[in-house]
């Protein structure tokens, strides 16, 4: 029993019939994939974008065929795959990885050809394409593709098997008000979803802005002059803030000399080199008791996890990575385990604790989150582990480090193409504004109520477009059954239809086996 035998189709209207995709192709070459890779190598690409021959892929699936979106053959090549050709009005289709994803070739393109991850659906002119188009998009059939598909690192279809797929056909005259029907009511829904999406752009700009002010004391500005008792200068907070660095060396010496120097020994904290003039130049002026620091002058320790990657366990203790950390929390839904006893041995150069912050410093960089977790997970070379002095409150850290002003930084010292590193030796150099610690508390009060409701309405809209796409897929549920637009009696039915078009594929073929013939001759 094949996946075809599993596929249930839905009731139609009396006028209407299902068929099999390939009864709607034309040509011989109706539905074909691109050639095997072997018959397309790197080595047959030009560098013509006049005379050679576009080569599609799934980014043009979106409609995005500008040049840097695009490859190219030549004409020479292009006569050798010519059964791949694409012309344009013609549907294509991902068939390996985002499988189903659906594009259509548009007019005015030149002739191109598809790779092997793509096949391409030329119909006939007796059924509207565009009346295909939507429903190889709907729920209904993308369900289809996953039958039919297998459950792979790179999940693919079979060509062979697309062919036979089921599509409900209406008359050609109700196709076409179909079409017009899903058009004018998807203008309207796509209308919507484009002013929720620059509200919810406008929430990201509002949050950076939030927190710009909140940095530059704008928003503690009123308090501070109803609490003048209670603003402790920069330069005095930054001497007891040395003064408790030092502390802390002393203890790890002390310990590591109690333990009999198992371990590594204690560096001494390096004093970080003083703002210059040309860099507090360029800063903005903050108000009276505030002062312009480096992030690693808040810390008494700053730790990565182990730069290899270790043994891995089916459970234990989670083992996170910068993936896992996120401005709202910490994923570990999503994490690797390592044992108990590599866990204790790791800890030993870097044990994240509650108040920590951690700081992402590979793959995507410059995201803090405040760790308040009461359990024990530990990180790997690509999550930093920020030990805090007392006059700095985690939160306001994390707040800081994720502003724009701050991330900007992360970037700039971000190393790397593939494997980016923002180094621990250079990530300690992100200049950012510190306050009293009174202070940083006001400041966090008010961005987490602010915030609070910007992440309720963020989620509203999150939501209104969820319930936009369901509403995309109804309209398309009630299109391909016939209840989206009324049947008319007058109508060409598509029994007679799907007669002439087979008639139609007939013709084609002999047409086709004649020219075959013709070149052997």
């Amino acid at each position: 029993m094949s996946e075809l035998d599993h596929i249930e189709t839905w009731e139609l209207p009396s006028s209407w019939r299902y068929a099999k995709l390939e009864d709607i192709g034309y040509g011989e070459n109706a539905i074909v994939d691109g050639p095997f890779g072997s018959n397309l190598k790197v080595s047959d690409y030009v560098d013509d974008s006049i005379n050679g021959v576009p080569v599609l892929t799934t980014k043009n699936l979106e409609g995005d065929y500008s040049k840097d979106r695009v490859r190219y053959i030549s004409q020479n090549k292009f006569e050798e795959l010519k059964r791949s050709q694409v012309l344009p009005g013609d549907i294509l289709v991902a068939k390996i990885g985002s499988i189903g994803k659906t594009g259509i070739y548009p007019t005015g393109m030149k002739t191109a050809i598809i790779p092997a991850n793509l096949l391409k659906f030329t119909l006939t002119n007796s059924v509207e394409f565009k009346y295909v188009f939507f429903y190889l998009n709907c729920f209904g059939f993308q369900q289809f593709i996953k039958l039919i598909s297998t459950a792979t690192a790179q999940p693919a279809f079979n060509v062979t098997k697309f062919r036979k797929l089921p599509i409900p056909v209406p008359p050609r005259n109700e196709q076409h008000r179909i079409v017009a029907k899903i058009e004018e009511l998807f203008s309207e829904l796509d209308k919507g979803i484009e002013n929720l999406k620059t509200a919810q752009a406008q929430l990201k700009v509002y949050r950076q802005a939030l927190l710009k002010h909140a940095f530059e004391g704008k928003l503690t500005a009123q308090w501070r002059k109803e609490n003048q008792d209670k603003l402790e200068p920069a330069e005095v907070l930054l001497k007891r803030i040395q003064q408790e660095r030092e502390q802390r060396y002393q203890q790890q010496l002390a310990d590591w000399e109690t333990n009999g120097k198992q371990s590594s020994k204690p560096k001494a904290p390096k004093p970080l080199p003083p703002l210059t003039a040309e860099e507090l130049a360029e800063l903005s002026e903050l108000p009276e008791g505030w002062g312009w620091v480096r992030l690693g002058q808040l810390t008494w320790l700053v730790k990565d996890g182990p730069h290899f990657s270790p043994k891995y366990s089916e459970k234990g203790i989670p083992f996170i990575s910068g993936g896992n950390v996120r401005p709202e929390g910490v994923d570990f839904n999503n994490t690797k385990y390592i044992s108990r006893e590599l866990h204790d041995e790791l800890s030993n150069r870097c044990k994240p604790e509650i108040g920590d912050v951690l700081y992402t410093k590979g793959g995507t960089t410059g995201i803090a989150r405040v760790n308040t977790y009461n359990v024990d997970f530990n990180v790997w070379v690509h999550v930093a582990v920020l030990k805090l002095t007392s006059a700095v409150k985690p939160f306001y850290l994390q707040h800081v480090l994720n502003s724009s002003f701050c991330y900007s930084q992360s970037q700039k010292y971000t190393h790397g193409v593939g494997n980016q590193d923002l180094g621990l030796t250079r990530m300690i150099n992100i200049v950012l504004a510190i306050c009293a610690k009174d202070e940083q508390e006001r400041i966090i009060n008010i961005i987490d109520d602010k915030m609070s409701v910007i992440d309720q309405v963020d989620q509203t809209i999150t939501t209104a477009l969820q319930q936009a796409e369901v509403l995309r897929q109804s309209i398309l549920k009630k299109a391909f059954s016939g209840q989206l637009v009324p049947q008319d009696p007058n109508d060409e039915p598509a029994s007679e239809l799907l007669e002439r078009i087979q008639a139609e594929r007939v013709d084609s073929q002999d047409n086709w086996v004649a020219r075959r013939k013709g070149k052997r001759s």
